[in-house]
């Protein structure tokens, strides 16, 4: 049994990164006929994680079902960015707990993800969860076949805290034929103060360029339309290996490639260069939709937060963005009510909103997370107060949202169709190069292919339209 460690998470040494290309093979019919049912939390790192864990499962005989009750095994792949993460987990722990104690006392109940990473929460799973049999963390997902295998009796929780290293020939069940996360790099150590990441995901470490575009090229050749090149902070790529690309030679080779549609999140703007911007100009494949996350419009808050840039550093490089990239769709991230927040603290915030109408914004109510920095700053402010600040923050942004959506009305777009409405059937949906949602009629026959739609009416959330023909 290996527990997480939070000063161990915390540490970066000179020990270079070991870069592991896997290459055992194993038997398919060792849990053939048993199912696997998996439910992901958190941010597009998850999602894809679970993409891969799902390659692992049916690497030994398990086959997917979409509901809890039909499996023999359930995976919770967690995030830890939000304490309502956690309430979430342990809510949904209670329906496999009434699974496994009346109608599958065999279940196997794993947990894994960020929430693995965190001593508290491995602590409370010891001593107040005996019903879950496995959890292990982000650094370890490789080894799942191996501690299904040799599973015991007895609760294991085998998590590591450590820098991390980069594992390569990974296998991956994908959810779309025709778009694909592809991860560039791993970890962060940008250690914002309220970010709870670096501890669970371990330091930076960037993938070799060579295998990031093997794998790209490999997804051509498999028929992919899209790419989202994928990490912590991608526009720190390579910083960590000597003689690598930097982040915007290496979103040029990927262009390169000739995939149709090259997307990246999430950048930092402490790290956002004008190499970058020329580089999505320049090539019509890297799509003019860019996630630049603000989390706070006051100098002061972002010092607190640690962000290392000022409100004026952030406009000016929105302004070179929005001015270079020809109808260049911005969205961002804020969070309200940083410890000690002050009512002009906020009111920048909503300056910032207002000079630069994102297109749209994930906004948040700041969550301590234990062991931050952050957490142990004195907080005067009631919650009261920062649920009136987040409504005031999400009416703005919601009018921001709908008036860029209404430049759309009577345009024609290219759209990468998804799949079905899940709200009316008889239209599909899909995203624009600049990742609006747009909902419209048509056959099934078109999931997966790149259509131009008339846009005919703008939504807040998103655009309706119809088929061009």
């Amino acid at each position: 049994m290996k527990l997480p460690n939070l000063s161990d998470a915390r540490k970066r040494t000179d020990k270079k990164t070991e870069y592991i290309y896997l290459d055992k093979e194993y038997d398919k019919s060792i849990f053939k006929g048993k199912k696997y049912f998996i439910k992901t939390y958190g941010c597009q790192m998850n999602v894809h994680d679970s993409e891969e864990i799902s390659a692992h499962l049916e690497n030994i005989g398990f086959s997917k079902v979409e509901e809890m009750e039909d499996a023999d095994i359930v995976i919770l792949n967690t995030c830890a960015i939000r304490e309502n993460a956690h309430d979430k987990l342990f809510g949904f722990l209670g329906r496999c707990k009434h699974v496994k104690t009346t109608s599958n006392p065999n279940l196997i109940i794993a947990i894994c993800g960020c929430m693995a990473q965190e001593e508290s929460v491995c602590s409370t799973i010891k001593e107040k969860y005996p019903y879950v049999d496995l959890v292990f963390g982000t650094h370890n997902i490789c080894d799942l076949e191996e501690l299904l295998i040799n599973k015991s009796e007895k609760q294991n929780i085998e998590v590591l805290s450590c820098e991390g290293n980069v594992y390569e020939n990974i296998k991956y069940k994908r959810d779309s034929k025709f778009k694909a996360w592809v991860n560039i790099q791993y970890g962060c150590d940008k250690f914002c103060t309220y970010c709870i990441v670096p501890y669970t995901r371990g330091k930076q470490r960037s993938r070799k360029s060579a295998d990031i575009l093997k794998e790209v090229e490999e997804l051509v050749k498999d028929g992919y339309k899209e790419v989202t090149l994928l990490g912590q902070n991608v526009n720190a790529y390579g910083k960590d290996l000597d003689g690598e690309l930097s982040f915007a030679e290496l979103l040029q080779k990927v262009a390169d490639t000739k995939i149709e549609r090259v997307r990246f999140v999430t950048s930092h703007p402490w790290d956002f260069t004008d190499e970058m911007i020329d580089v999505i100009v320049n090539n019509d494949n890297v799509m003019n939709y860019i996630h630049l996350p603000l989390q706070s419009g006051s100098d002061r808050i972002l010092k607190l937060m640690g962000r290392r840039y000022t409100k004026d550093e952030y406009i000016k490089l929105f302004n070179k963005i929005k001015d270079k990239v020809k109808g260049a769709s911005i969205t961002t991230d804020i969070i309200v009510g940083f410890p000690n927040e002050s009512e002009e603290d906020f009111k920048e915030t909503l300056d910032v909103v207002n000079i630069c109408k994102f297109d749209s914004a994930f906004t948040f109510i700041y969550s301590p997370r234990e062991g931050t920095p952050a957490a142990k700053m004195d907080d005067k402010i009631s919650l009261e107060e920062k649920e009136k600040r987040l409504y005031e923050l999400n009416e703005l942004i919601n009018n921001y949202s709908l008036m860029n959506n209404k430049k759309y009305v009577d345009r024609v777009e290219k759209v990468l169709v998804e799949g079905i409405n899940e709200k009316d059937s008889s239209k599909l949906f899909g995203y624009t190069e600049t990742m609006k949602l747009v909902n419209f009629e048509g056959s099934q026959d078109l999931i997966g292919q790149i259509v131009d739609v008339q846009i005919t009416e703008a939504k807040s959330f998103s655009l309706d339209g119809k088929l061009k023909r």
